[in-house]
């Protein structure tokens, strides 16, 4: 018995470390797509996180301490993101440009704007390695819960909670609110949603930028968690995990937050499964490929009657029904 508890000691904490910035980039897909725009750009939004948050991080932490400038960085990179992700709502919404096209290039640009801004501020072609990084914790008083207080609650960070606890205030918000009423109704009849006075594009560039607003956050926490600094390959993958994590949840945040759990654990056993006595024995290119294995084996395989927002990746035009 004390040998499984020891493994699940050592995966679930990785497992749900990495989870975590795929939940907070998979809520703001959910919000997106259910307004009827698909956001194929979340790897380009956390890219943007990443380089914001970092950078940011670089110059306060003289000034902050190490403290208050991760909280800061995380904050500056969500609204930045969410800047950023305006750029989408004007090229879909707007201009009525291709949904996927777009999301695509908000992903090239992303990684542009960032490295160009990187050598010019620092002269060479990543940041210097941060040292205002989140640092794990003990949560008071549940790590001393026996069995399931060292798993869940010791060496772990206040960010992994925040993500599982906004799962739930994203569910409420658009299952329980008059704004998610109106989300999901842009989503799925943005004319009849228009008959009765809701304004489709004003609700979809709010979804579009709440995207990018948990995007930025998501690659924020990932380069303070796991990569202190930014360079080409900070975020190489999260993106388009967390999205998948939206299809495989079938664009409910509860189900994007289990999906996520998922594919961190996958990512998990690929980091340490060469420690665990069943998988030592398997090549480390297997388990190191697994996460995106199980990536697409999830979507083929486990989502074929999922059914998505009827009006996604559909432009709507007023008054052109």
């Amino acid at each position: 018995m004390s040998g499984f508890v020891d493994i699940l000691n050592s995966i679930i904490p990785s497992a749900l470390m990495l989870a975590t910035p795929l939940i907070f980039t998979a809520l703001g897909g959910v919000f997106s797509e259910r307004s009827g725009i698909i956001n194929i750009g979340l790897e380009g939004l956390m890219i943007m996180g990443a380089f914001v948050a970092v950078v940011i991080n670089l110059e306060l932490y003289p000034i902050l301490g190490s403290t208050l400038t991760p909280w800061v960085s995380i904050l500056v990179a969500a609204v930045i993101g969410g800047l950023f992700a305006s750029l989408h709502a004007v090229a879909t919404v707007t201009f009525r440009a291709d949904q996927v096209v777009s999301g695509v290039a908000i992903n090239f640009l992303a990684l542009g704007i960032g490295l160009f801004l990187i050598k010019q501020i620092y002269g060479k072609g990543q940041t210097d390695m941060i040292d205002g990084g989140l640092r794990s914790t003990d949560i008071p008083i549940l790590e001393h819960i026996p069995v399931i207080g060292p798993i869940f609650f010791e060496g772990t960070y206040y960010t992994n909670w925040l993500a599982v606890i906004l799962a739930f205030v994203v569910w409420y918000v658009i299952f329980k609110t008059p704004f998610g009423l109106r989300l999901r109704s842009v989503g799925e009849h943005p004319f009849a949603a228009d008959s009765v006075g809701i304004n489709v594009n004003r609700m979809r560039y709010i979804a579009v930028m709440l995207s990018g607003f948990f995007g930025g956050a998501g690659g924020a926490i990932f380069a303070l968690t796991f990569a202190g600094n930014f360079s080409q390959g900070t975020i190489s993958g999260q993106g388009f995990i967390a999205l998948a994590a939206v299809v495989f949840g079938k664009w409910h945040p509860i189900g994007a937050l289990g999906a996520a759990l998922f594919f961190g654990l996958a990512q998990s056993l690929s980091v340490i499964g060469g420690g665990i006595p069943l998988l030592e024995d398997i090549p480390s290119v297997y388990l190191q490929i697994a996460p995106y294995v199980l990536t697409i084996f999830a979507l083929v395989g486990l989502v074929g009657r999922a059914e998505a927002p009827k009006s996604l990746g559909t432009p709507f035009v007023k008054g052109s029904r």
